[in-house]
């Protein structure tokens, strides 16, 4: 047998070459959802792209499967979908759109090792966009733009490409260029093969001085002038200094249209980096290591509302994962069976037999598994860098029928897992209090607990402004209880929080109690072990 047709070996580090693992944020409404559907589509995933608020449940979004979101046409989910491309295995995450889910978003970023970041062509960089940014540039996260919705009218691409490069602190290179838009809209220049993609089904790609020829006057004049400009003004693409996350390539397209997606995707096979190594204590872990790792980024109860399942996303960082293999628990030390992993393309699921670094698995479980969890081969290795963040708005839960209280304790105990809330059980008093980002979250949670538990709640306005958890030596915290007992609670791990209400009493308590650290974000490994 000759070398070309031997089987490839397979080894931890030839496969996590192949993987790009890559999450795509964006501001609410910039098209994220449609962009995800049409690199499906060209991944062989699915074969047919579904309007996100296009009706009958045949043309869904794919990726929007709970009912909340069919029902208003955004994502409040992460959902992580798997297809090859160009010898590449992809692992898509589409990310919740809406800022109240930033939470939700963060903890996705931990487990991408690059991004795509949407910018609707008529809006450029919107508040979200520039949150969930500051958030990739903490991880050093590279990312490729695509500016959607060139087939509508958009502001000047020159202009999107300053702000891109004024608000984002961020080099562009422009990848392609825009010939037209809205009614207008032609098609595309390739900066990288030097032809024209025509915005036309079907139609050959064209030597860019043939296109040129082809093009109304007023557009082909602008095109000219644009691209001279372009290549006199504008980086050129380095990989390199992509991967550092210092540049970001342009891409303008109309995902609705699946116009300028091959262009993206083909790029983000070429260029976008395979796993890298992963902060963790006692030392970062890498990809090529023998051991299998991974780490939960998140808990996903009643996918499918048949079964009550609760499935954990687990980010594999290292090591040839098979099936029926069992890993170490952090914090507990137990070792858990995985018999069933699953592979995720939205709502439908696909048993697998091995996975390699980069891919994302769910393992179902029934509460075993919580976000932060690391599982490992090794005894001594715990992934670090998924926080709980303070919430900013809180509000005790009234339960309609006071006999359903314990049923109420294990869903809102299961949907904080998640992430959709957080919960606080406060020492003195019956109510629950839930902290969450946005008003959206309390409709996420009213809805689910109707739907899939059953339980009708309200909501009231509580007496308090801010949560804090609460960092102090034992005999500390009881003195600190000892005045404060009534804004006292714990939160799911039974961690202490202190409830003020408000931000000068926040200050007057840590002004009194100077011993004690007032806590803005706890990481969710250490809430683990200290339960």
């Amino acid at each position: 047998m000759s070398d070309a047709t031997k089987p490839r070996e397979k080894t931890p580090a030839s496969e996590a070459a192949r993987r790009r693992t890559f999450a795509i944020i964006s501001h609410p409404d910039a098209g994220k959802t449609t962009l995800t559907e049409q690199l499906l589509l060209l991944g062989g995933a699915i074969r047919l792209a579904g309007q996100v608020k296009a009706r009958g449940d045949a043309r869904r979004a794919r990726s929007d499967w709970m009912k909340i979101e069919q029902e208003r046409g955004i994502s409040v989910t992460t959902a992580v979908m798997t297809f090859e491309y160009a010898d590449a295995v992809f692992n898509l995450l589409d990310t919740p759109g809406h800022e109240d889910f930033s939470e939700d978003t963060y903890r996705t970023l931990t487990a991408a090792d690059s991004a795509v970041m949407v910018i609707d062509a008529a809006k450029g960089i919107e508040s979200q966009t520039r949150k969930l940014f500051e958030v990739c540039r903490l991880r050093d996260i590279p990312i490729m733009t695509f500016v959607n919705k060139m087939d509508r009218e958009a502001r000047d691409p020159f202009e999107l490409i300053d702000e891109i490069a004024d608000q984002l602190q961020l080099e562009c290179a422009p990848v392609m260029w825009p010939a037209g838009m809205g009614s207008n809209f032609k098609g595309a220049a390739d900066f990288t093969r030097g032809d024209f993609v025509a915005f036309a089904p079907g139609q050959p790609r064209m030597a860019l001085g043939e296109a040129l020829k082809t093009l109304p006057d007023d557009v082909r004049t602008k095109l000219e002038d644009d691209l001279a400009l372009v290549r006199g003004a504008c980086a050129p693409f380095d990989a390199d200094t992509y991967r550092t996350g210092h540049l970001t390539p342009v891409f303008f397209g109309a995902a609705l249209k699946g116009f300028g997606v091959t262009e993206l995707l083909g790029a983000l096979a070429a260029h976008a980096p395979s796993p890298r190594p992963q902060a963790a204590q006692p030392r970062a872990v890498d990809p090529g290591d023998k051991d299998v790792t991974g780490f939960v980024f998140k808990v996903q109860a009643n996918m499918d509302p048949n079964h009550r399942d609760r499935v954990a996303f687990l980010r594999l960082c290292s090591g040839r994962f098979k099936r029926g293999m069992k890993l170490k628990q952090s914090g507990t030390g137990k070792a858990i069976g995985v018999h069933n992993p699953i592979l995720f393309f939205a709502q439908e699921r696909e048993t697998v037999d091995e996975a390699w670094p980069g891919d994302i698995i769910g393992i179902p479980n029934h509460g075993v598994l919580r976000v932060g969890d690391t599982l490992s081969e090794a005894d001594d290795v715990r992934f670090i860098g998924i926080p709980n963040f303070a919430p900013e708005m809180l509000r005790r839960v009234r339960l309609a029928d006071a006999m359903k209280a314990k049923h109420l304790k294990r869903a809102l105990e299961s949907l904080a897992e998640e992430g959709v809330t957080q919960v606080f059980k406060p020492m003195i008093g019956a109510n629950w209090v839930v902290g969450v980002v946005g008003a959206l979250q309390l409709d996420v949670l009213k809805n689910r607990l109707a739907a899939e538990y059953g339980l009708a709640i309200e909501l009231d306005v509580s007496p308090y402004e801010c949560a804090r958890w609460l960092s102090a030596p034992p005999d500390e915290i009881e003195r600190f209880a000892g005045v404060y007992r009534a804004q006292m609670a714990e939160d799911r791990d039974g961690a202490p929080v202190f409830l003020a209400k408000s931000q000068w009493e926040l200050g007057y308590a840590a002004d009194k109690f100077p011993k004690v650290k007032y806590l803005k974000t706890r990481e969710r490994a250490e809430a683990h072990e200290a339960v």
